[in-house]
């Protein structure tokens, strides 16, 4: 008598049983991917005299492989930024040592050094910015936010949108006097930037003249101006004032571009180090003169002051984008993932990590939202697809069939007794 059939049986259904309880144990592993356990059956190689074997009895059956199943896992949300999960096709690209893996886990962390790690210190790769905040889409490297303070970019552009109201009358109060409101029509302001980031407060008076369609602009920066109201270190296009000059339909004729102001931050200021004269260019090119109240409907200028990491998020594509104290943004780098023509030849190696193997074929490597490539969502991780009500039925089930080996190796032993005692 054979024990074969059953012994293999046993061993089969206890490997099911591991497979399956491993599944179990991590249904709560961020980006686990379940493995079922594939059988085949075992029939021993011999063959009739006319190269067949019809009475065959097969020995049994054994697990030919333990294949992990790749399918998406649900999404859940978290409060954390650095949690990151894939939705679709790809992998994390790790880096420890040298030695790249891959990863569907995306709860990452930031090191001392301010790398991108995972629990187990393995660097998240992808593509680096430069000092500009451009991506450079090269070789991907280990992924480095850099926390440092951005500097300050001095103003060299400011534009004005407003209507000067045609029904105003002309001022009572002449020369032009910044410290009178009399002297003027209207008035509005916003902030300038020197070199240094320091903010200064541009001021632009319009005051409307006798001639038809015609004001005249002046400026002052910081509310400087001497005891007579003179602006003190301004300059508009070289001369103390500018004129506007609009058409019976209410639209703008003179200037019809930009034209550059000059801010002596010396004279307004001695104790300032910043550049001087801060020069930039006034765009008042939409401004029109209709008969309605006066008003600014646009207002704008590209400086900044400098500005320290606030915050960052990362895009469904993979771009990280650093958020500052001072209002702007800039690129901090680009998480790269990678995919496989066959994922079930990876390799697993524990950690919640693979590696690539001959069968798996070489990773195809590219930005989120390419190719075949999948989308991130940030503050989310991916749950283990591990569908815990079924892995308790297939539970029950093989460990059923385990004692129907153990019963099949019962009998078997009974028959031999019964012979043995003939």
């Amino acid at each position: 008598m054979s024990f074969q059939q059953g012994l293999s049986g046993l061993s089969a259904a206890s490997t099911n049983l591991d497979v399956i309880g491993n599944n179990i144990s991590n249904a709560n592993t961020p980006g686990y991917k379940q493995s079922q356990a594939q059988f085949t059956d075992i029939f021993a190689s011999s063959l009739d005299g006319a190269g067949s074997s019809k009475t065959q009895v097969g020995i049994g059956s054994r697990v030919s492989a333990v294949a992990q199943i790749f399918n998406q896992g649900n999404i859940s949300p978290t409060n954390n930024p650095l949690d990151i999960a894939i939705n679709g096709q790809g992998f994390f690209r790790m880096s420890e040592g040298g030695v790249v893996s891959y990863s569907r886990n995306g709860q990452f962390r930031l090191d001392g050094n301010g790398f991108l790690t995972d629990s187990n210190a393995a660097n998240l790769t992808g593509y680096l910015a430069d000092a500009n905040g451009d991506i450079v889409a090269s070789q991907p490297a280990n992924l480095k936010l850099n926390t440092t303070d951005i500097p300050p970019q001095v103003t060299s552009t400011f534009t004005m949108g407003m209507n000067l109201n045609s029904g105003e009358t002309v001022p009572t109060v002449t020369p032009f006097d910044a410290n009178n409101p009399k002297s003027y029509t209207s008035t509005t302001s916003g902030t300038i930037i020197d070199s240094l980031g320091n903010a200064h407060l541009f001021s632009i008076f319009f005051e409307k003249t006798a001639t038809a369609g015609t004001w005249n602009a002046y400026a002052t920066v910081d509310g400087e101006a001497s005891a007579t109201g003179v602006p003190i270190g301004v300059t508009l296009d070289g001369a103390a004032s500018k004129a506007l000059v609009f058409d019976d339909n209410g639209a703008l004729t003179a200037p019809i571009a930009p034209f550059n102001v000059s801010v002596d931050l010396a004279t307004i200021d001695a104790s300032l180090s910043a550049a001087s004269p801060l020069v930039f260019s006034l765009d008042l090119t939409t401004a029109t003169q209709f008969g309605s109240k006066f008003g600014v409907n646009a207002i704008s200028q590209d400086g900044y002051t400098s500005g320290r990491l606030a915050g960052f998020t990362t895009s469904p594509d993979g771009l990280i984008q650093g958020s500052y104290s001072n209002g702007q943004t800039r690129s901090l780098g680009q998480i790269v993932l990678a995919n496989f023509v066959n994922p079930q030849g990876l390799n697993p190696v524990g950690n919640g990590r693979w590696i690539e193997t001959p069968s798996s074929g070489q990773p195809l490597v590219g930005p989120p939202k390419t190719g075949t490539l999948g989308a991130l969502q940030a503050s989310a991780v991916e749950d283990a697809n591990v569908d815990l009500t079924s892995e308790l039925v297939k539970m029950i089930t093989a460990q059923r069939m385990y004692q129907a080996n153990a019963k099949s190796i019962e009998t078997q032993d009974a028959v031999l007794q019964t012979l043995v005692n003939l």
